[in-house]
């Protein structure tokens, strides 16, 4: 296969099975049989065509076996489309002419669309339980460090403390977030296509026509389109776009993993696994494979999602093109979304936490991290600008000398006239300058408590 997604060595790193099994031919395949079988079911109990003639199509419709693929792909390359030759084999399997009251009033794109958003609703389904598995490891481990102090880090550079716990609820409250846009997302994206060539539904008695789709709608568990939208494809790039920020988010999260693991940082590792990871040359290595992953993901998806807002750009009723463009990317988006979460799942889930290595880095600078916590302690007794001075003076002179800014800090008579040592020692200390970190964190892990239930 030329296409990781499909590749045997590949496709279980940068995509899922189940993505993989709803996307492929057959469950693409399968999603057409449904709806025809759907179309028939609500078709004989209006009136529309013959009893005898949906029970001999739904019962054709219900193994996608019957479908020969081969001459699919023969009926698609002259025809430029699968749905004609799906419906062509089901009138050819139905006995006694019946077949031919299949795909009744409906259009080729009737189908597709409709399929697709099968797809996307059993794609949705799928990302939505991988989310409460990564949701939970993230509250986890949200919980267990709720005031576990560490860097923060501004333009890659020592800021002040937070607690990895604050870290890991400001991930945990996006994901929250994701939940909220896949409820908004499905009220407005799982909606039936059914309108015919230009999507009047000129091709059935105008007395029925809309309970016939009103009753599709429902079959198929579809919400009822309030108009027809063949050329509308906002609901699509909407879709598209979730991925693109769903996939942003873990690929923000595995970026600052992956520097957190830095040989000189080490904070935090990927999960242990004997020999993932290594190297070739170099036996020490222990690289970032599934943040590696995720990144490169994430990427891609983004570049998929600006393609399925230019397939938006569709020509009059029926588009010339830019429809294709989402056969081609909305499954690989779907796919390697898959694979992104079930990465994703896998670092949260087991990874490996180092408080030691937090605390030597909260105190490489010797005690500079905490210098906004002495400013602001100062700021009451001297005026915060002469405060500033203050400390931004004994900083130069804790990295000139190479000590601790505590001590640098209680030789100053400007400082020791206003704060006892006992003072210095505790505004010094970056465990007292966490802030609302644990207040913070106990917000969102009860929101996600209360969403559980």
């Amino acid at each position: 296969m030329s296409s990781v997604i499909d590749s045997c060595i590949f496709r279980d790193i940068f995509g899922s099975s189940a993505m993989r099994e709803i996307w492929s031919d057959k469950g693409r395949t399968g999603y057409y049989l449904e709806w025809e079988a759907a179309l028939a079911k609500v078709q004989a109990k209006l009136g529309i065509i013959p009893t005898e003639a949906c029970q001999v199509i739904v019962k054709q419709c219900e193994q996608v076996d019957n479908i020969d693929f081969d001459k699919l792909r023969q009926q698609t390359e002259l025809i430029g489309y699968p749905v004609l030759g799906v419906v062509q084999q089901l009138v050819s399997l139905c006995p006694d002419g019946l077949g031919e009251w299949c795909h009744f009033g409906a259009t080729t794109q009737d189908v597709t669309d409709s399929a697709t958003v099968l797809a996307i609703r059993a794609s949705l389904n799928v990302i939505d339980k991988e989310l409460d598995a990564i949701m939970a490891a993230v509250a986890k481990l949200a919980e267990t460090h709720r005031l576990l102090p560490m860097v923060a880090r501004s333009n890659l550079q020592q800021a002040v403390p937070i607690s990895f716990g604050f870290k890991m609820a400001r991930l945990l409250a996006t994901l929250q977030r994701h939940k909220q846009r896949l409820i908004q997302l499905r009220e407005r994206v799982l909606t039936l296509e059914f309108s015919g060539a230009a999507g009047t539904l000129a091709t059935l008695d105008q007395d029925v026509a809309l309970t016939c789709q009103e009753e599709l709608a429902k079959e198929l568990g579809l919400n009822q389109p309030e108009i027809a939208w063949h050329t509308e494809r906002d609901r699509i790039a909407e879709v598209g776009t979730f991925l693109g920020i769903l996939t942003g988010t873990l690929s923000k999260a595995a970026t600052d993993v992956k520097l957190m693991m830095q040989t000189e940082v080490g904070e935090v590792s990927e999960p242990y696994v004997p020999h993932r990871g290594s190297s070739s040359t170099m036996p020490n290595k222990f690289n970032p494979i599934s943040c590696v992953y995720i990144h490169a993901i994430a990427g891609t998806v983004r570049q998929q999602a600006a393609a399925l807002m230019d397939a938006m750009v569709e020509d009059h009723e029926r588009s010339t093109g830019p429809w294709e463009i989402e056969w081609i990317v909305l499954p690989e988006a779907f796919i390697l979304t898959g694979g992104a979460l079930s990465q994703a799942k896998t670092l949260f889930e087991g990874l490996q936490v180092h408080p030691e290595r937090m605390a030597k880095n909260l105190s490489m600078t010797k005690g500079l991290v905490v210098s906004e916590a002495v400013m602001m302690g100062l700021a009451p007794e001297l005026g915060r600008q002469t405060a500033h001075d203050i400390v931004y003076d004994a900083c130069r002179a804790a990295v000139t000398k190479d000590h601790m800014l505590a001590d640098i800090l209680k030789e100053n008579p400007q400082v020791s006239k206003v704060l006892s040592d006992e003072k210095i020692d505790y505004l010094c200390d970056p465990a007292n300058y966490l802030g609302l970190s644990g207040t913070m964190v106990d917000r969102v892990l009860t929101n996600y408590k209360e969403s559980l239930h």
